[in-house]
Formats: structure tokens, C-alpha cells, sequence
């Protein structure tokens, strides 16, 4: 019977080739308009270390002794604060981290020098946060504790620098220092670069910076402070620092800390000790304040408001424009097949039941939604493509993954038919003997 209603939707298709046309050019612009903007917040949006994020926390205490209501600890730490959590030790991996720009050279290499990105980080960073390497390893806490003069090297720079061959054991210039490449990551895009997001709750937060990609050079944290001394970024001072470039002791705020907590009661220990540490350190009058947070990590990019604003609008606007084909599908499906109302009539008259007429308009709705679909699919790609040339941090991650490709063909088979019922509905409540006097 099914095959009998297909054939009877093809010859109905057929009939009106331009109205079909129309149904099948509404649908799968509709479809890929919001498809499009769906598949770009849905890579943002996403858990950036699955199965690993509930159990990395993102520890913050208030060392700012400015006047005023205090609602949230500030997004990153003091020095001093930092290096008292980290020592403490009492987490089952945790890393310092703080970024840099620099100018970097490999000898023998017929290259310029370059300007690149450099994160300082502790040793545990790197199994923290499941990053991958092609070549090499990580260093390890001696030579964190021993300021050696080592650096990881992100993918991007290897290929740009040494062809992407294996380049361990290479001299890499970071400033005036020599260092030796000791690892080599395989392509790592993280989305969006969690671990540095901070700032992206205040109202002026540029939250497409999160998903720049990572930086180009890793080195050890108190090497990383002693080669680009002088050249990082505070995120608050309360009192100006001084002319010598070193932040370390200076009243500003500048050095994130992450930890891995494997257990919900070490999550407690952890909360019960953060706030010990703020009231000790009020007692020592270094604070004024003792609010501390313990956000894990995706509760830490939702304070954040990591999505973009512009994505999360053209999002809705995307699906107002899928509801406005839809609602034209309807009308045009409708007028299709109120025309027909003598061919209903008489089939229904010859003995036809309602629920084999609406069956009927079902199917034929649902072949147009089928088309549309691939439609959609076409203009999702060619969305995307236009998203990828776009001048923007988030660009090169605009891809069609295989659940964005089948939610894409099963929403258009959706819409069809929901378009459809409407007017397969009054299609099949024609009363024949109205039909068969005309």
C-alpha cells in the first residue's frame, strides 16, 4: 500500500512542478539557514573534555582588599595565592597557568624570527588536560621545581618551523633564552580554549577570544616567568605595580590555577580547605574578604557565557526564519491539496478512508521534505563554508559532524510533515457527495 501512495505522490509532484519547487526551496532554506547557526553553537557549546570535566575545578579566593561589595571572587589570582594553593598540594593534579607573547626563533632555520604565544603552566597540564602528543613528552616536577629550560611546541608551529618532523631534541630561541623542544603535540583544538577563559560574565567580556586557538609554545612555569619576564598581562591590580616588570610580588591579579579532584569527597575536602585558606589569610590581614568558589568546569564556562552573544541571536533568528518556511509550506501544501478536492471526493466516494487520504498527503508531504532535506543539507554545507571564511576566533571549527548531518535530514523529514498535517487533515474531512454535485 505504501508503494501505491508513493506513486500517487509522485504524480502529484509532477503535476505542479513549479509549486513543488517552491515547497522543496522553502524547506530547504529554512533548513539550512537554522542548521547552519545549530551546527556552529552546537561545536561551542559542547563539553570540551568529555568525561573528564567533572572533575576538573576551577578554585578562586579574594585577595583584592578594595572597598565595595565584593558579590564573586575575582576571575584570577594573585601570585602569592596561587603558589600557597599549588604548594599546598592537596589536589590529585592541579597546574599554574599564565600567557605570554614572545619572539621566537629555531637556529638553522631560514625563517625571520616570529611573534607567538606562550603558556607557562606546571607539569601537570598536560595529563590534566588529555593533551596529545606527536612526538616527546611533557616535562616532568623536577624540572618545574628546577627552572630547566625545556618547551612543548604545539603542531601548528612544528609544521611551520620544521616541516612537522620530529624536532625533539631541536634549540628553540624564546626571547633572549635558548630551550630545548622536548615535546611535539599532535593538532589539539579545544573548544573553546577552556583553561584560559576568564572575564567572560562582566558585560564588555569578549567571549569569541575563547575559542582562538592554543598557544604555540609550553614551557615550565618559573622558566616561562624568568624568560619573558616583564611582558605578562594583569588581569586587576589594586595597587599599580612597580617599574621592574616582575608581578610576583605586586598586588595584581594574573596567575590561574586549575586542579583535578577525583572524588565528590575530595571536592568537599577541597571547598572546606579554599575556605580555610581565605579566613587564615584574613587573620594574617593579607585579606579583607573570604568568599571563595569552587565551579567545576563546565558550571565555570556557563559563568562565563562562553557562547557568543552573535551566535546565540543569529540562532533564534535562524529558527524565526524556519518557522516562517514552515508556515508558508503549510499554506502552500494546503492550497495543493484543497484543489484536488473533487480527486479526494471521488476516491473517497469509490470507497477510500480517511485515514488512507491522509496517509496519502503524508507521504507526499514527506518526499517533498525528503528533497528539501537534501536541500538543506547542501546549504548547510555552503553555510558553513561562508562561516569558515569569516574573520573570526570560531571560524575553522564550523564543520558538519555525523550527528549534526543526521539531525539535519531527520528535521527536514520533521517539518514536511508537520506542514503537512494541517493540510492533510482538511484534505481528508472532504465530504464526497459535496465534491461529486460540482
Amino acid at each position: 500500500m505504501f508503494a501505491y501512495y508513493l506513486e500517487l505522490a509522485v504524480r502529484s509532484l509532477k503535476r505542479n512542478k513549479a509549486l513543488t519547487l517552491l515547497m522543496v526551496l522553502a524547506i530547504s532554506v529554512g533548513i539550512g539557514a537554522s542548521m547552519t547557526t545549530l551546527t556552529v553553537m552546537h561545536l561551542l557549546s559542547g563539553d570540551p573534555l568529555p568525561g573528564k570535566s567533572a572533575e576538573l575545578f576551577y578554585p578562586q579566593v579574594d585577595p583584592d582588599p578594595s572597598p565595595g561589595k565584593h558579590t564573586e571572587p575575582p576571575d584570577i589570582m594573585d601570585y602569592r595565592s596561587a603558589m600557597d594553593l599549588w604548594s599546598a598540594q592537596r589536589a590529585d593534579r592541579q597546574a599554574l597557568i599564565v600567557d605570554s607573547s614572545l619572539k621566537l626563533m629555531a637556529p638553522g632555520v631560514n625563517l625571520p624570527p616570529l611573534m607567538g604565544t606562550m603558556l607557562s603552566t606546571t607539569a601537570d597540564f598536560f595529563p590534566m588536560f588529555k593533551v596529545p602528543f606527536e612526538y616527546g613528552s611533557g616535562w616532568t616536577t623536577n624540572e618545574d621545581t628546577n627552572h630547566a629550560r625545556v618547551t612543548v611546541i604545539s603542531a601548528d608551529l612544528n609544521d611551520k618551523l620544521f616541516g612537522g618532523a620530529n624536532s625533539v631534541g631541536r634549540t628553540l630561541h624564546l626571547g633572549d633564552t635558548d630551550t630545548r623542544i622536548i615535546g611535539v603535540l599532535k593538532p589539539w583544538r579545544p573548544s573553546p580554549v577552556f583553561y584560559s577563559v576568564a572575564g567572560g560574565h562582566y558585560a564588555n567580556g569578549n567571549t569569541a577570544a575563547f575559542y582562538s586557538k592554543p598557544e604555540d609554545i609550553f614551557t615550565p612555569f618559573t622558566s616561562g616567568l624568568e624568560i619573558n619576564a616583564g611582558n605578562f598581562q594583569t588581569f586587576n591590580c589594586w595597587h599599580a605595580p612597580d617599574n621592574s616588570g616582575h608581578l610576583e610580588n605586586s598586588d595584581c591579579e594574573w596567575v590561574a590555577l586549575w586542579v583535578q579532584l577525583d572524588s565528590a569527597a575530595k571536592v568537599v575536602d577541597y571547598r572546606n580547605f579554599l575556605t580555610g585558606y581565605a579566613e587564615q589569610q584574613k587573620k594574617l590581614g593579607r585579606f579583607t574578604h573570604t568568599d571563595t568558589r569552587l565551579r567545576d568546569l563546565m558550571q565555570w564556562l556557563d559563568y562565563n557565557r562562553v557562547l557568543p552573544s552573535d551566535v546565540r541571536l543569529q540562532t533564534w533568528l535562524a529558527f524565526a526564519f524556519l518557522a516562517i518556511c514552515l508556515f508558508n509550506t503549510v499554506g502552500l501544501l494546503l492550497a495543493k491539496f484543497m484543489r484536488r478536492r473533487g480527486e479526494i471526493g471521488l476516491r473517497r466516494a469509490l470507497g477510500a478512508s480517511r485515514a488512507a487520504v491522509f496517509t496519502q498527503c503524508l507521504v507526499e508531504s514527506g518526499i517533498i521534505g525528503s528533497i528539501g532535506g537534501l536541500g538543506g543539507l547542501l546549504l548547510t554545507f555552503i553555510g558553513l563554508r561562508l562561516v569558515h571564511a569569516q574573520p573570526t576566533p570560531y571560524a575553522d571549527l564550523a564543520h558538519l559532524d555525523l550527528s549534526m548531518f543526521l539531525v539535519t535530514f531527520v528535521l527536514a523529514i520533521a517539518v514536511s510533515l508537520l506542514a503537512g498535517t494541517i493540510p492533510a487533515w482538511q484534505a481528508c474531512r472532504v465530504t464526497p457527495s459535496l465534491q461529486l454535485k460540482m
